[in-house]
């Protein structure tokens, strides 16, 4: 049986009406209560263009092709930045644009999620962070990022150099085919460190913070496959940490990993912040809400809104970030 046209117009109707609110601004709130900070208050603009947000939110302005400003929590600003991108554009086969003008600082000793859509960009910025990027052909940058004031993309950077000051952890485990030991301490090894008490010394400090050190202490001259999957994505950790990088990258960690699996994880993330700062890339929004300080919500390329996790979770200043927080869209 045909639809009725009234009912055509009238589903139109509702989906667009759906579609504009979803973009818009969270109205202020008439709240006076001192604990709640109104929604919409101490959003900083840090993008080329500002009316998007103001006029009909971010997502209709990427829909035009504009990049939006972003919204930038004020809890941000309030803490040392250890890594600084200023407005970054990546390109992969020299045209097709992947990252839009992203400026963010990560807070110093803190967890910093970037959540957001698959493909909307957050393993490129991830890997952006200690030039990964660098080995796919024709890819294109502009804007810089900087590492405790120190370009990362200036001319004469020794990338080998600067991915020692940083650590890096993938979606699925990738051990070595080496021992247990030997995995841990394989950036010393390759840095040109032979004494046998350094490395001990690395090789327990590391496992034990990966909270590893208790299971394998007796079979550290196993072979390093023979653990189970969680155990081998903490002693990719431990190998990451061993170094003491100054930023440690991880990109969705807990994917490949069952829920008890993906708690001992969350744990060992936990008992690391504060000695490293994290930036994690993950699609799991009660992970992003438990683990990290600060959360960076992103979509087609563009940074939406940045803030405090807690308030990013519970009183965004954008409804798009709130929609895609509850699962409206995404």
């Amino acid at each position: 049986m045909p639809e009725r046209p009234d009912a055509v117009i009238n589903d139109t109707v509702t989906h667009a009406t759906e579609d504009a609110a979803m973009n818009q601004p969270i109205p202020q709130s008439t709240d006076a209560s001192p604990d709640l900070p109104a929604a919409g208050a101490g959003i900083a603009v840090s993008a080329r263009s500002s009316k998007a947000v103001a006029e009909d939110g971010p997502l209709q302005a990427i829909a035009r092709g504009e990049t939006p400003a972003s919204a930038i929590h004020d809890s941000v600003g309030e803490h040392e930045a250890v890594l600084e991108i200023d407005h970054f554009d990546f390109w992969y086969n020299q045209t097709a644009q992947a990252l839009y003008d992203i400026s963010m600082n990560v807070p110093y000793g803190k967890v910093t999620s970037l959540i957001g859509p698959s493909g909307c960009g957050k393993s490129t910025l991830l890997r952006s962070v200690n030039r990964l990027n660098d080995l796919i052909d024709g890819v294109r940058i502009e804007g810089d990022m900087r590492l405790k004031n120190e370009s990362i993309y200036g001319q004469g950077v020794d990338v080998i150099e600067l991915r020692k000051r940083m650590g890096m952890v993938f979606q699925k485990s990738n051990p070595f085919p080496m021992s247990i030991y030997e995995n841990v301490v394989y950036a010393l090894r390759i840095d040109g460190e032979r004494r046998k008490s350094v490395l001990d010394e690395v090789c327990e400090r590391s496992l034990r913070g990966a909270a590893l050190w208790d299971e394998v202490k007796d079979r550290l001259h196993d072979l390093a496959l023979g653990l189970s999957g969680v155990q081998q994505q903490r002693l990719c950790i431990a190998r990451a940490i061993a170094a003491e990088p100054e930023v440690l990258l991880m990109d969705e960690p807990c994917s490949a990993l069952d829920p008890i699996a993906t708690g001992k994880i969350e744990d060992l993330i936990d008992e690391l912040r504060g000695t490293y700062t994290i930036l994690i890339v993950t699609h799991n929004m009660q992970q992003a809400s438990r683990t990290s300080d600060f959360t960076a919500f992103m979509y087609l390329g563009r940074l939406i809104e940045y803030g405090a996790t807690q308030d990013l979770f519970t009183k965004p200043q954008l409804r798009a970030t709130e929609h895609y927080i509850t699962g409206r869209f995404g």
